[in-house]
């Protein structure tokens, strides 16, 4: 046996399994509806997050006032959004911009004149205050991550408990979404003295409009 085999035998004779440490945490979970939209809420809104309740009726009617009250009249808007018909009345007469055809054609008028990006979620986790995203084709996450303004619809009844409640109820056991896009607030950051700023790296506002649609 050569030195280097006797001490790897030695080792192998005296490594011990390890056992698995024993902890308490649990994934949190709410008892009913209101306690995980309070949860939630109080998660994005803590993150500087502002909050629009709406009911799903009113949608574009109260979607529209918020749009006339920020003096906002150039947006980018997705295809394909649950509430698409809502966004296309509250956008008459706006200067809207829908992502077609390769990035290079409309990104200098994304990065440059839109004031606000409108995209649809796929749900939110309550535990943490994070909206989940799926951007694709018709929604690309570049309409969330490059616009001074964030607008992100919501529908109450997707938030669930945690990640793993959304995993389920999304069914993604089987086919996993390729790419999800989670926020828990505007882009933010802070520099050696710990002064934090907001908008260095993406929008400097998140409007997450709560639609009841149940």
């Amino acid at each position: 046996m050569s030195s280097k085999e006797a001490i790897l035998h030695r080792l192998r004779g005296a490594a011990t399994p390890i056992a698995p440490a024993p902890h308490a945490w649990q994934p949190w979970r709410g008892e009913d509806d209101q306690t995980r939209r309070a949860r939630f809420l109080s998660g994005i809104t803590a993150a500087h997050a502002e909050i629009l309740t709406v009911q799903a009726a009113n949608l574009a009617r109260e979607l529209t006032a918020w749009l006339d009250g920020e003096g906002i009249s150039r947006l980018a808007c997705g295809q394909g959004g649950r509430w698409q018909d809502e966004v296309a009345v509250a956008c008459a007469g706006r200067s809207v911009l829908t992502p077609a055809g390769e990035f290079a054609s409309w990104k200098d008028a994304l990065f440059d004149t839109r004031q606000a990006g409108i995209t649809h979620c796929a749900g939110a986790i309550a535990d943490t205050g994070t909206l989940v995203l799926i951007p694709d084709g018709g929604e690309p996450r570049t309409l969330s991550l490059v616009p001074p303004c964030h607008i992100a619809l919501l529908a109450a009844s997707t938030i669930a408990d945690n990640m793993a409640g959304l995993v389920a109820a999304g069914g993604w056991q089987q086919a996993m979404p390729t790419n999800l896009l989670l926020v828990s607030g505007p882009s933010k950051t802070a520099d050696i003295q710990q002064t934090l700023a907001y908008g260095a790296h993406g929008p400097s506002r998140l409007l997450v409009v709560l639609v009841e649609d149940c």
